[in-house]
């Protein structure tokens, strides 16, 4: 239940922290406040929120540098917030282990509605279908250790990452439109944030492809979406040549 949650919310700006505060409490969450990272750290050390919302413009440590150091202790969802029309911020915030973020000015609603998003995919339990797959030689994907292995090395994945790569290798083949990816890996609420997919399918080519420039897992269908390569078909194909060269010998003895 949203009275149990405890959101950290954390800017420089008294009067934003108390309406958020007051708006935040008013719809049954535990709300506690810092004005600078240090403040941040320290509360998320002791309080241990479910959510920290984190203001990107703050003297000293800013947002970007009091997120890292969040990121070297927890995976605590975290949203930014960002001034209006700077991408460069929210670009910037994502690739630092933000799961999202919001504008300034926005309005209250508009905070709750991406909290209660954030919250329902952190508390979604995670895919465990007892499936390993073998793409190729050099990928292998284990979805019932929540593990991804490139050419024997082992890649760490975000959550949000993961999500994203369990769908589309769930579908070899298969375009995934950036509608279907928004619904299926942050939610309805992002249906019109098809950067959002691009973003992150940028970052799984950088973790997984041998050339991001020129992948070959990950396939652009220019105006439609995404398709997984379809290893199954790669798979059929070496288990027939396999079976062919085992029978051949079979065939000229007599």
């Amino acid at each position: 239940m949203a009275e149990t949650r405890t959101i950290l919310v954390v800017d420089d700006e008294p009067d934003l922290l108390h309406a958020v505060r007051l708006y935040l409490e008013m719809e049954g969450y535990q709300v506690i406040t810092a004005t600078n990272g240090e403040q941040a750290l320290e509360k998320l050390r002791t309080k241990l929120p479910d959510l920290v919302v984190l203001d990107v413009m703050m003297p000293e440590m800013d947002g970007f540098e009091t997120l890292q150091e969040i990121r070297r202790v927890s995976n605590v969802p975290v949203i930014m917030l960002t001034v209006r029309g700077e991408e460069s911020d929210k670009v910037r915030g994502l690739g630092l282990g933000a799961d999202d973020y919001v504008t300034k000015p926005f309005s209250q609603r508009e905070l709750l509605s991406r909290i209660q998003a954030v919250l329902r995919r952190a508390e979604t339990p995670a895919f465990v279908p007892r499936t390993r797959i073998v793409v190729d030689e050099d990928l292998t994907i284990d979805f019932s250790r929540n593990e991804v292995w490139v050419k024997g090395k082992k890649v760490q994945l975000t959550p949000t990452e993961y999500r994203l790569l369990y769908h589309l290798v769930s579908n070899p083949g298969r375009i995934m439109s950036h509608e279907t990816l928004l619904a299926k890996v942050w939610g309805y609420e992002y249906r019109e944030e098809e950067h959002y997919v691009r973003l992150y399918i940028t970052y799984l080519r950088q973790k997984i492809e041998p050339d991001p420039s020129h992948p070959k897992y990950i396939l652009t269908e220019r105006g439609l979406g995404y398709r997984f390569v379809d290893y199954r078909e790669r798979a059929a194909q070496g288990e027939r040549r396999e079976a062919s060269n085992t029978a051949a010998p079979n065939a000229t003895t007599k």
